[in-house]
């Protein structure tokens, strides 16, 4: 089977899946090709020890096809030369993946996005299956060109799946009739939950403007202001919006209290030392840190951003909820757990069985049952 992504190596929710599922996969005694369209210009060290292949189609970061949008660019020699070599790189790219299609009697090709999918389905495979997931929900496809990608693309396909009912329901209305429930695994499943006594809140993603981590700040500052000075947020990843987010503490006179954690390779230490998990995104489709977080006991305070959001933590018994943006919700969600060590861990206690279903193998059932479906 192969798994086909724009990029694949990156630090990200999606590409971590894609590696999780091959690893897991392999070590089942399938055979897994996980092949990356593009080079990431940071690669993450996912799976040392792989029990799968691995290729990216592009030998370098190789830049996007480039159209001209002037009479001018149109003109230009050196605009021409770079059109004319990145379709020929595009050409090459294709004929390698064509290649290891043709390598194979049967299978499975597995698009990571509806971008992949696009990017692929012009060639020439008729001997495999193929299956489109989809990483984010609803309403971020709705936004964007995700929606027309997967409309024109994923009924093509013998399966489309999503993170959650709601979003394949969502994609049912839309005439998708192949649509499907398929939730990203959890890459590990503790024996033993969090310290619930560090006094630490924990953010886990790219530092980037989508994520709206100032809001976390910002509500973390609420929620301390008039006691709990002994506990930190600590800002785990990198990313542009570091300096902003820095002056953003000290505005708030935050000082040492946030810590800027950079990118940590091993997370499950990292959940291991938390007491409580804040997400503040503008976006979000099912959010892996939510449920990395709960696998250890932690409970959440996150937006109500996603019905992929809302299948991880429910409001009241495994976190809490604050309306899209309201950050004084976030802050009194914060605090009321920040003021209870007992109902932290009830949460977590409750948060932990709630995503066991999440658990590798689990979700590795789930996928060996779907390709049986498909090749009945």
């Amino acid at each position: 089977m192969f798994f086909v992504g724009i990029d694949v190596d990156s630090l990200g929710g999606s590409q971590r899946v894609i590696h999780t599922l091959a690893q897991g996969l392999g070590l089942r005694g399938h055979r897994v090709d996980v092949v990356g369209i593009r080079t990431s210009a940071d690669p993450f060290p996912y799976n040392p020890d792989r029990a799968y292949t691995h290729t990216n189609l592009y030998p370098d970061q190789s830049a996007p096809a480039w159209h001209a949008k002037s009479i001018g660019e149109r003109l230009s020699p050196a605009r021409n030369l770079e059109a004319r070599r990145s379709k020929a790189a595009r050409s090459e790219a294709r004929a390698r993946l064509s290649e290891r299609f043709a390598a194979v009697p049967d299978g499975f090709v597995i698009f990571g996005s509806p971008w992949a999918a696009d990017w692929t389905l012009s060639l020439s495979w008729p001997h495999l299956k193929s299956i489109g997931q989809y990483h984010e929900s609803f309403l971020q496809a709705k936004t964007s060109e995700n929606k027309g990608l997967i409309q024109r693309h994923y009924p093509k396909l013998d399966k489309a799946v999503f993170l959650s009912q709601g979003d394949a329901d969502e994609f049912v209305r839309l005439r998708l009739p192949n649509a499907g429930v398929m939730p990203n695994p959890l890459s590990f499943f503790p024996d033993t939950v969090a310290d619930a006594g560090r006094r630490r809140v924990a953010a886990v993603g790219r530092l980037e403007a989508i994520k709206r981590t100032e809001r976390l700040i910002t509500a973390f500052a609420t929620a301390t202001r008039d006691g709990h000075q002994d506990w930190e947020l600590h800002l785990v990843g990198d990313g542009p919006e570091e300096e902003f987010l820095r002056n953003k503490a000290a505005e708030l006179g935050l000082g040492d209290r946030v810590v800027f954690r950079g990118r940590i390779t091993d997370m499950p230490s990292l959940y291991e030392e938390i007491d409580i998990l804040g997400l503040s995104s503008e976006k979000e489709g099912r959010p892996m840190a939510l449920a990395e977080a709960a696998a250890f006991g932690v409970p959440a305070v996150s937006f109500d951003l996603s019905a992929g959001v809302r299948d991880l933590v429910v409001d009241g018994e495994t976190g809490f909820l604050a309306p899209p943006g309201d950050v004084p919700g976030l802050a009194r969600g914060l605090r009321t757990l920040m003021d209870d060590e007992q109902l932290r861990r009830s949460f977590g206690k409750a948060a932990r069985e709630h995503v066991r279903p999440y658990a590798l193998p689990s979700v590795l059932d789930r996928w060996e049952a779907l390709f049986e479906e498909i090749d009945r």
